[in-house]
């Protein structure tokens, strides 16, 4: 019985601490508030779960994120999410500073968007997104420096900017 306390004590500051992050990461893949919440539900089930024993706090957030990036990816490959009907939603979240930015973030092709979101609302350098994604450090500039140039056309679209 005490194990368990335990283990509810550590998945409840897990989820003070992690809990925003997965949602929102779970939202820039899910566009949907609802299957993010399905997505942090499923980290923290598979951190009870887990046998992991992590080296530090920073190796427990690569993980929780490589986590979360992978059920995302394989509940957009499932059969179930790709049958059902899209619904539009308005942008969830309030931390969002300027939710056009935001909305022109969520539309961009998803090897972008999770750069951005990884880069720019999880402040990490580029080196730890490499890690993260698997991918040379050379080709997350790239693909950030291309993110950006679509973000800038688009947004200067919508505001007629020069």
């Amino acid at each position: 019985m005490g194990n368990s306390l335990y283990i509810d004590e550590n998945i409840s500051q897990d989820l003070d601490k992690y809990g925003d992050m997965i949602l929102r990461l779970g939202y820039s893949y899910m566009k949907n508030i609802h299957d993010a919440e399905d997505i942090l539900q499923e980290v923290l089930l598979k951190l009870i779960q887990g046998t992991n024993e992590f080296e530090n706090e920073e190796h427990k957030k690569a993980w929780i994120i490589c986590v979360s990036r992978n059920i995302c990816k394989n509940k957009l490959k499932s059969y179930w999410f790709k049958k059902r009907e899209e619904f539009q939603e308005l942008p969830y979240y309030d931390n969002y500073l300027n939710h056009d930015v935001f909305e022109a973030v969520m539309k961009l092709p998803t090897k972008y968007r999770e750069v951005i979101h990884l880069f720019y609302y999880e402040d990490y350098s580029t080196i730890q997104i490499s890690n993260l994604i698997n991918k040379k450090e050379s080709t997350v500039r790239s693909l950030l420096h291309r993110a950006r140039n679509i973000l800038k056309d688009k947004l200067k679209e919508d505001y007629d900017f020069e």
